[in-house]
């Protein structure tokens, strides 16, 4: 084999081999391309996925709003239930005052 017998073979082989990389790439990126129907069902999905997070934000604006109607609802009666226990004392208190006047009476 000569010189140029070896420079044609090398110059074939780096052609087919060149032939061969496009037609892989092109393969590629026929196989891998994104359709318009691909793109329409990620907007769907965009979209989709922006109302939950919308719905999943209100939630929580709800909750916490809730939440803070239960602990001043909370603090309310608490603080109504110690009123009580102070005026319940103090009637009993005041009966024991009463009882005790009653037998001092009773006693002369």
């Amino acid at each position: 084999m000569n010189g140029t017998e070896f420079i044609v073979a090398t110059a074939i082989v780096l052609f087919v081999a060149f032939a061969l990389g496009w037609f892989a790439a092109w393969l590629m990126a026929r196989l891998t391309r994104v359709t318009q129907a691909d793109m329409g069902q990620l907007e769907q999905m965009a979209r989709d996925l922006h109302e939950a997070e919308e719905a999943r934000d209100a939630a929580a604006a709800r909750l916490e709003r809730r939440e803070a109607e239960l602990g001043n609802a909370l603090k309310q009666c608490q603080a109504e239930l110690r009123a009580a226990m102070d005026g319940l004392r103090d009637a009993r208190r005041e009966a024991e005052e009463l009882r005790a006047y009653i037998e001092r009476q009773n006693a002369r």
